[in-house]
C-alpha cells in the first residue's frame, strides 16, 4: 500500500473541513467548527487498482490574521485548494494559497474546488476567471460537501494525479 499526505488549503469558513468530513465519514454538518492548526484524517482508496492511503491534512483557514505555516506543508505529495463559489474573495485567497504551496513544495499536482456548488444561484466567482485559471492548467472542479457532489472525485482525481508522478 502507497501512502501519500495532501494537503486542504483555503480561506477561512470555504469548507475544507465538511469537505473532508464528507469524503472520510460521509457526512454533513451544518454545525460550523473552526479548525484550529491541523486535523489529520486517513482514508484508503482503489486506484487503478492499487491501494493508496491518503493522510489528508485539514489546515486551518488564512485570513488577514493568521496566515499558512509553510511547515504543514512539508511531505505533501498533492494539495486541494477550497474556494467558496459565494464569495468571491475566496478564489483570491486560493489563488495566492496555491503560490505558497509551490514555493516550498515545487510543482505538485492539486485540484482547485469551487465548493457550495448547490448554492450555484448565488455564486460571485466569474466563470471566465475559473476559465483562465483552467487554460493554464490548473484542474478545477465544482463540489458541495453538502450534498456529496463531486467530493469523491476531488480526492480520487488528486490521487490517480499523484501516482501518475510516481511511474
Amino acid at each position: 500500500m502507497v501512502q501519500k499526505k495532501i494537503c486542504m488549503l483555503g480561506a477561512f469558513a470555504v469548507g475544507k473541513t465538511s469537505l473532508v468530513e464528507r469524503f472520510v465519514n460521509r457526512v454533513f454538518s451544518e454545525k460550523y467548527l473552526t479548525t484550529i492548526g491541523v486535523k489529520i484524517d486517513k482514508k484508503t482508496l482503489s486506484v487503478d487498482g492499487k491501494e493508496v492511503s491518503l493522510l489528508v491534512w485539514d489546515i486551518y483557514g488564512e485570513d488577514e490574521f493568521q496566515k499558512l505555516r509553510a511547515s504543514y506543508l512539508r511531505g505533501s505529495s498533492g494539495y486541494i485548494l477550497v474556494a467558496d463559489g459565494t464569495r468571491r474573495l475566496t478564489l483570491e485567497t486560493a489563488m495566492a494559497l496555491s503560490k505558497t504551496a509551490e514555493e516550498h513544495l515545487g510543482k505538485v499536482p492539486f485540484v482547485l474546488v469551487v465548493n457550495k456548488a448547490d448554492l450555484s444561484a448565488e455564486w460571485e466567482i466569474d466563470e471566465n476567471v475559473l476559465a483562465g485559471l483552467s487554460a493554464r492548467g490548473w484542474l478545477i472542479t465544482r463540489g458541495s460537501a453538502k450534498t456529496g457532489q463531486g467530493v469523491e472525485e476531488i480526492f480520487l482525481t488528486l490521487a490517480e494525479r499523484i501516482l501518475e508522478l510516481d511511474r
